[in-house]
């Protein structure tokens, strides 16, 4: 079975790739359980020259991987260069990690005790579309770091640039069946690492919906899980703030990689007595995105993944919504749909669903508290942002807002020397940072008397 990779932007087939079946799933989690008892024991420095290898080649195979995203996602070139830089940056990362994997020495009576991080065995990584690149080098590179073996299932519309990471994996020195990519269905290839009792643990990101299925199915073999899920991100404005630049960067809070990213600030939360001044500065910033040709260096925003995706953003935004203005899109072949601003009432369906697109919601907040009673409003809590010049008011509302992920003055979610991950039903767990590998990794204990 085959599966036709679609270029967003035009429409066309970029190639057809082959769908691992259940028994190929089958075989390849058994290679890399075999792997393990190697790979596990391959000496800390030397695991580290691996992945400073596979580093380089990723970074000399930049440009490639960006035209490849570019192609397959419709992610803008500058994006894309930037993502293929992240799988770099954190492999680079985590390649510093096997030397630096310490246990501890435990003063106790009568011995001595110490601990060990060791491996969990088979991970299995399960990437989405919207990110395929960064995401997927989120969970493999602490995850070989630690002396785990990987079997990684990039999403069915978005395969290409994890099949050629696959490849660099290999051509950089990594132990065959230590990194295997395998695309295919959810349903088969996903499926059968929650079931498959080789594969210790289980990273997922994705829908919150399907992250419940997935824990669920987890607990039937105890098996560990990392969820990265949905998100319906406040961006909270306060009268106090550089109003300015806080509508100038707002749309690039929501609208980038055309809102399908977890963390958008697809919720405005604006003080009312500079509600009117914020709405008058979003506008023409709104208005000014630059939504076109992905390959193009100047596009600042590219079309959705797919047309059932079109079709779903579009939903919420029918005939008779409550727009308060929009951005262009181009028209002709692809998936496009314009940067859109709604002003709805708090009940409506746009304030609390993940619409995973360019729409953003604005509403208007009376004081401190309140601001913090509707980011709070929400099952999700990934990440946000508070825009305010008053350092207390911005520590304040970052430890009452619930999310795992905030920034002041800014729309920065993700870095890679800093945990990720959300609360409620937002996730479970954390990635990144300097203390990733210990998803990776038991505690073993040890005592010794003396």
């Amino acid at each position: 079975m085959t599966f036709d990779v679609i270029n967003p932007a035009t429409e066309k087939v970029v190639r057809s790739v082959p769908h691992t079946s259940l028994e190929e799933t089958d075989a390849a989690i058994v290679k890399a359980h075999k792997a393990f008892e190697t790979w596990r024991n391959v000496a800390p420095g030397d695991r580290a020259r691996l992945l400073r290898r596979f580093a380089e080649l990723v970074d000399a195979h930049n440009e490639e991987l960006a035209r490849l995203e570019v192609e397959n996602s419709g992610h803008t070139i500058g994006n894309a260069r930037w993502e293929a830089g992240n799988v770099r940056d954190v492999l680079h990362y985590y390649a510093a990690a096997p030397e630096r994997l310490f246990g501890k020495q435990i003063p106790v009576p009568g011995g001595l005790n110490v601990t060990f991080h060791e491996p969990l065995g088979v991970v299995g990584v399960i990437v989405p579309w919207n990110f395929p690149m960064p995401i997927a080098g989120w969970g493999f590179a602490p995850a070989l770091a630690a002396g785990n073996t990987v079997v990684l299932k990039p999403a069915e519309l978005t395969p290409l640039t994890a099949i050629r990471l696959g490849e660099l994996a290999r051509e950089a020195g990594l132990p065959e069946d230590v990194f295997q990519v395998l695309p295919g269905k959810g349903s088969v290839v996903g499926n059968r690492f929650v079931t498959h009792p080789l594969v210790r643990k289980v990273v997922f990101t994705g829908s919150t919906g399907v992250g419940k299925q997935i824990m669920a199915g987890c607990a039937d073999q105890v098996k560990r899980v990392t969820l990265e899920l949905g998100g319906k991100s406040a961006n909270i404005v306060f009268a106090d703030s550089d109003l300015e630049k806080a509508a100038a960067t707002a749309p690039y809070g929501v609208f980038d990689n055309a809102g399908q990213d977890c963390c958008a600030r697809s919720r405005i939360l604006v003080q009312a007595s500079v509600y009117d001044r914020f709405m008058e500065l979003l506008e023409p910033a709104v208005k000014g995105v630059k939504v076109g040709e992905p390959g193009d260096d100047a596009t600042e925003m590219g079309p959705l993944i797919s047309a059932s995706h079109l079709g779903k953003v579009a939903s919420y935004v029918p005939d008779d919504a409550p727009v308060a203005f929009r951005g262009s899109a181009p028209d002709g072949p692809g998936f496009w749909f314009p940067p859109t601003v709604l002003t709805p009432p708090a009940d409506h369906p746009a304030v609390h669903e993940e619409i995973f697109g360019p729409v953003v919601v604005v509403l208007p907040f009376s004081d401190e508290a309140d601001a913090i009673r509707i980011a709070n409003d929400s099952e999700y809590g990934l990440s946000g942002s508070i825009w305010t010049q008053d350092v207390g008011r911005a520590i304040r509302v970052s430890r009452a807002v619930e999310a795992g992920n905030l920034s002041v003055n800014s729309h920065s979610s993700v870095r890679y020397w800093t945990p990720f991950g959300g609360v409620k039903q937002s996730g479970l767990g954390r990635e990144l940072g300097p203390d990733a590998l210990d998803a990776f990794t038991e505690v073993k204990n040890v005592f010794i008397a003396t």
